[in-house]
């Protein structure tokens, strides 16, 4: 919703006290609209931004005209402080990101084996009971009274 639009567009990124906020102004009307807004953001420090007009296979150019970046004072506790010198992933408090799921368990031995054994007593339990079907129609279809 973005591309080949005859106007600027415009993006704030801000982040304060472990909260992102995306706002976006498309319309050319010089009026920000919320685009996201995340709670419980923590990420590291040391970290460097970056931006690329890169887009892959789009046929259409996409220009960065400009960036304006400040760096906001804001008042910490010491225990904020702390908290915020300890982290060394981003992470989103109650949000599980893609890729960072727990890995099963594998199943054990005896797990398997029960797995394996009912299953091929169903097989049998099928079979058998198709056997007795199929004798009962041939049965039925040889009793002929014309």
């Amino acid at each position: 919703m973005v591309r080949n639009l005859p106007h600027d567009t415009f993006l704030v990124i801000r982040y304060v006290k472990r909260r992102l906020t995306v706002l976006i102004d498309i319309d050319g009307k010089h009026e920000w609209r919320d685009c996201i807004d995340v709670p419980g953001v923590r990420l590291p420090r040391g970290y460097y931004f970056g931006t690329s007009s890169v887009t892959g296979d789009l046929s259409d150019n996409h220009d960065i005209i400009s960036l304006k970046l400040y760096q906001l004072t804001v008042e910490r506790t010491p225990e904020e402080e702390k908290r915020d010198r300890e982290v060394f992933l981003p992470v989103v408090d109650n949000l599980k990101l893609p890729g960072m799921e727990v890995p099963l368990e594998p199943m054990s031995g005896l797990a398997l084996f029960l797995i394996v054994f009912f299953s091929l007593v169903a097989i049998v339990f099928a079979i058998v009971i198709g056997i007795i079907v199929y004798n009962k129609w041939q049965e039925q279809s040889r009793k002929h009274f014309y």
